[in-house]
C-alpha cells in the first residue's frame, strides 16, 4: 500500500493475499540479493498520514501525489512549502532533489532527533548521495525510534532488500460484521476497536489485522497475541498471533511459533498457508510452494484454497529455482 493508499477497503481483509505481486517481487531477488547501492533519479517519499482527513493531511497527500506519481518536483516542492508541519519540511526537502535536500534533512535531523520521518528520509538522501554506510545507519536509527510506524516498515525493506517489501498480512477466514462494511474508513477502524475491546478472539484478529494493513506492526502483534490467549486452542487466532511477529530483522520469531502449529493442527489450512506466505517473504520458494500446495490440497474452494491457487500458478509461470 502507498503513502497515499491509507484509504482502503476493510471488507476486503479475507483478499488481502489474493495478488501474486508480492510473490513476484520475491523471486525478482531470490538470485542476486541486492546491497544498498545509488540509484539513479530522485529519492522516493513517504508520509505516515494514517486515516486522517484534515485539511493539511489532504494537502500533504497531493502534493506527494504531485512528486511521487507524476514526478513534478517543483509543483510539488511549492505545495510542501505552505506547510509548516515537519512531514511538509520533508516533503519540500525530498521534492527540492537535490538542490540542498541533503543540508536540508540534515538540518532538520539536528533540529528533531526524535523523529523517525526525518531519520528514514535522511537515509534515502544518503542513499541517493552516495554515502551507503550513514544511510543505513540512519534506516536502523528510523526503526529504532518509531518501530510502530510506517517509517520502520519502510526502514526496513531498505535494510533487508532480499525480503519481499511491507509486513505480512494475516488472512483470517471470516470477514468484519455487515454492520461496519458500509462505514467510512476512520469509523471502520474505531468500530473494530471497540468490538475488539468488547469481544473474543476472532474479533481481536479483525482489528489487529487493520493495524497491520495500517502499518502499526506492534501494535497489531499485540492485538494478535491477545486473539491468541483468548483462544487458545483455535488455529486461526495461533497463527494471527504467529504471523504478527514477524520481524525481518529476526524472521525466526514468527517461524518458531508457527511451524510447531503444523503438528498441533495438523489439518488446519491456515497453518499451511500462512507457513507458505511466510516463506515467500524471505524468498524460500520452493518451500514455500510445497506448504502452499498442501493447503490448497486441504480444501482447495474455500478463500485460502483459492488464494494458495493463485499463489501457485504465479509461481509455475515464474519458476521456483
Amino acid at each position: 500500500m502507498s503513502a497515499r493508499g491509507r484509504v482502503f477497503l476493510l471488507v476486503a481483509l479475507v483478499a488481502v493475499a489474493a495478488s501474486g505481486v508480492v510473490v513476484l517481487g520475491v523471486l525478482a531477488t531470490r538470485n542476486d540479493v541486492p546491497t544498498v547501492k545509488p540509484r539513479p533519479g530522485s529519492p522516493p517519499l513517504a508520509l505516515d498520514l494514517g486515516l486522517r482527513t484534515d485539511p493539511e493531511a489532504r494537502a500533504l497527500r497531493n502534493a506527494e501525489t504531485l512528486y511521487d506519481r507524476d514526478r513534478q518536483a517543483s509543483r510539488a516542492e511549492a505545495a510542501f512549502a505552505r506547510s509548516r508541519s515537519l512531514e511538509g519540511q520533508v516533503g519540500a526537502a525530498i521534492a527540492a532533489w537535490p538542490d540542498g535536500t541533503l543540508a536540508r534533512l540534515e538540518t532538520l535531523a539536528a533540529e528533531h532527533p526524535r523523529s523517525a520521518l526525518v531519520a528514514f528520509h535522511l537515509g534515502l538522501a544518503l542513499y541517493w548521495s552516495r554515502q551507503d554506510s550513514d544511510a543505513l545507519e540512519a534506516w536502523r536509527t528510523a526503526e529504532k525510534l518509531r518501530p510502530d510506524s510506517l517509517y520502520a516498515v519502510r526502514a526496513s525493506d531498505f535494510l533487508h532488500p532480499s525480503f519481499a517489501p511491507g509486513l505480512p498480512t494475516f488472512v483470517p477466514s471470516f470477514e468484519p460484521p455487515a454492520r461496519i462494511r458500509g462505514l467510512t474508513p476512520e469509523r471502520q477502524v474505531a468500530a473494530l476497536a471497540e468490538d475488539a475491546r468488547s469481544g473474543g478472539a476472532e474479533e481481536k484478529i479483525l482489528y489487529g489485522v487493520a493495524l497491520q494493513r495500517l502499518d502499526r506492526p506492534r501494535s497489531a502483534e499485540r492485538e494478535l497475541a491477545a486473539a491468541a490467549r483468548e483462544a487458545p486452542s483455535d488455529p486461526e487466532a495461533r497463527v494471527a498471533a504467529a504471523v504478527g511477529r514477524f520481524d525481518k530483522d529476526n524472521p525466526s520469531r514468527a517461524f518458531s511459533k508457527l511451524g510447531p502449529l503444523v503438528r498441533v493442527f495438523p489439518h488446519a489450512q491456515t497453518v499451511r498457508f500462512h507457513l507458505g506466505l511466510l516463506l515467500l517473504w524471505i524468498g524460500e520458494v520452493k518451500n514455500a510452494r510445497e506448504e502452499l500446495l498442501q493447503a490448497r490440497q486441504e480444501a482447495p474452494k474455500t478463500a485460502l484454497g483459492r488464494q494458495a491457487a493463485q499463489y501457485l500458478a504465479v509461481l509455475g509461470k515464474v519458476g521456483t529455482r
